[in-house]
């Protein structure tokens, strides 16, 4: 029988999404779990390359199983619960609901876990929507205590898999922004231009995200030489790596735009701030792929970018509009309309003084409405209520 630690309360963190696997949801976890009390948390997660550094950076214990994924086997549940056991937790956090919400029902078992929470994101909206999985998904939520949703879109897609019950009992939790990190820097970004040999004056758009074709970069492409007929002297930084980079690179050579259209590789950290102050106009024109099941659930690339000051460009799929106030802080673009992108884009880039008004009232939103301490308050009281 493993030996129960005693002492504060402790919550299970069970994730497939935590660093170094790079993407949006692992991201929204660890900044999740680096934000509650350090002696609270445990994580439990998968083997992946260069985790020893990222596991001796953080100040909780990480637990890795040796396979690179987890599913909600048998084998991974008895090692959950004696983690669960040996270092007294109280409650569980699943950094994503599906699959791995599926442990909660074997979790429930465990002397002393009170409270159990699934975070969804977008990929839950796909299993919302197919029957098999759709019953997986309302078994999760008829497990766990409560199933947090990223804004009206997907809870809505996804309350609709649940039993009534379940659905009174899901609350939204969004990801947060660290608002004194990711701000205006221009010497920053004056540095990391002349690193990527932009001119200094050069009106310059930024999309940054996984290189897959719903985000949309191959429409910035394809919307590029219409832009340069307008605004001649603009240059776009693509940044992010991903299984859509070869055809994207095809695309550039394809379209002429190679002079103009730079694809640097991926960012994290600082270099990630300075990419966005690099830049005059965020542009993400993402679009929902697949018949509906593979949306864009929110974006948080849209939100760090305004508060660095940016405008967006945001496509209207999933919740991604509302990541911003359209015609305050941005515009919401149809992601399959090159003529659309093109012609905000030239808009955006083509009057700096809109830009410019554009991104401080962006920047003010974000402090005011996305703020981490408030998001980390709600999911404490999800946690221990």
């Amino acid at each position: 029988m493993p030996l129960r630690w005693v002492g504060v309360a402790k919550t299970l963190i069970i994730t497939n999404d935590f660093p170094p696997r790079q993407g949006g949801i692992e991201r929204y976890v660890h900044e999740l779990s680096l934000r509650l009390p350090a002696d609270e948390v445990v994580v439990y997660t998968a083997a992946m390359p260069g985790s020893q550094h990222v596991d001796q950076q953080v100040p909780f214990p990480v637990i890795r199983d040796p396979r690179h994924r987890l599913l909600p086997t048998a084998r991974v549940a008895r090692r959950v619960k004696e983690v669960a056991q040996s270092h007294a937790c109280d409650s569980v956090l699943f950094g994503a609901a599906a699959p791995l919400g599926l442990l909660a029902h074997s979790l429930g078992q465990v002397e002393g876990i009170r409270r159990q929470v699934a975070i969804t994101h977008g990929h839950e909206v796909w299993w919302a929507r197919l029957p098999g999985t759709r019953q997986m998904l309302r078994r999760i939520g008829q497990n766990v205590d409560t199933v947090t949703y990223l804004g009206q879109f997907t809870g809505t897609a996804i309350g609709a898999a649940m039993t009534p019950a379940v659905r009174h009992r899901m609350v939204q939790l969004t990801p947060g922004v660290d608002t004194d990190r990711f701000a205006a820097d221009p010497d920053r970004g004056a540095a990391l231009r002349e690193e990527l040999g932009l001119p200094s004056t050069a009106p310059v758009a930024i999309c940054v995200s996984r290189l897959v074709q719903r985000k949309g970069q191959d429409m910035l492409i394809r919307a590029w030489p219409h832009v340069l007929q307008q605004v001649a002297s603009a240059h776009l930084v693509i940044v992010g790596d991903g299984p859509d980079q070869q055809r994207l690179r095809t695309l550039i050579q394809r379209q002429g735009v190679q002079d103009s259209v730079h694809l640097p590789g991926s960012a994290s950290g600082q270099r990630l701030v300075d990419f966005y102050n690099a830049a005059n106009v965020f542009a993400m024109p993402c679009r929902t792929r697949k018949a509906g099941l593979e949306p864009e659930a929110l974006g948080i690339c849209y939100l760090e970018a305004q508060a660095c000051g940016l405008p967006v460009l945001v496509g209207n799929s999933g919740g991604a509009p509302d990541t911003c106030v359209p015609g305050v802080s941005g515009f919401v673009v149809q992601g399959r309309d090159v003529h659309d992108v093109a012609q905000r884009l030239i808009l955006l880039l083509g009057d700096p003084g809109l830009a410019q008004r554009m991104g401080q009232a962006g920047r003010e939103w974000v402090v005011q409405q996305w703020q981490w301490p408030a998001i980390v308050s709600r999911l404490q009281r999800l946690l221990y209520p």
